[in-house]
């Protein structure tokens, strides 16, 4: 995706210019805060500009347009920026849960899951973590749910 384009679409810029002056600034802003990833990464491929000729364009993948989105201070990047705290959230949840996962099997069979299931041939199983941890959470104690 063309960076210019994502900046000129979440900063609600109505010319090219300033989303690319924009952009411009936000990179320097990124550099001084050591963010050099997303701009190491940033690579320029040839696309239609505006005037109809093919110009370099900086353009990043899925990964660096979320963390550009994140660097943005912007009403339209707000809906973006709650999904990925919400993500974010959950793969911590299923971390803890795997954890809990293996502490359980342990507790009631001497040995960690994988294990477990090495001898008792069990391949993996369909159930999504959102299923595990509803499964799990009502096996805490209110003072241990409280703490995630």
């Amino acid at each position: 995706m063309s960076v210019v384009d994502v900046v000129a679409v979440l900063t609600e810029q109505t010319t090219q210019c300033g989303a690319s002056n924009y952009w411009a600034k936000l990179k320097e802003r990124l550099k001084a805060e050591g963010a050099n990833e997303l701009l190491t990464n940033c690579q320029q491929l040839k696309l239609p500009a505006p005037d109809g000729k093919m110009r370099l364009t900086d353009v990043a993948d899925t990964k660096q347009v979320l963390r550009l989105i994140q660097s943005i201070p912007s009403k339209k990047a707000e809906p973006f920026k709650i999904w990925l705290a919400q993500v974010g959230k959950e793969r911590i949840d299923e971390t803890i849960n795997l954890e809990l996962t293996d502490e359980l099997t342990k507790a009631w069979s001497g040995l960690d899951t994988r294990q477990y299931k090495k001898i008792k041939r069990l391949k993996k199983h369909d159930r999504t973590f959102t299923d595990l941890r509803g499964f799990y959470g009502s096996l805490r104690s209110p003072c241990e749910a409280k703490l995630l």
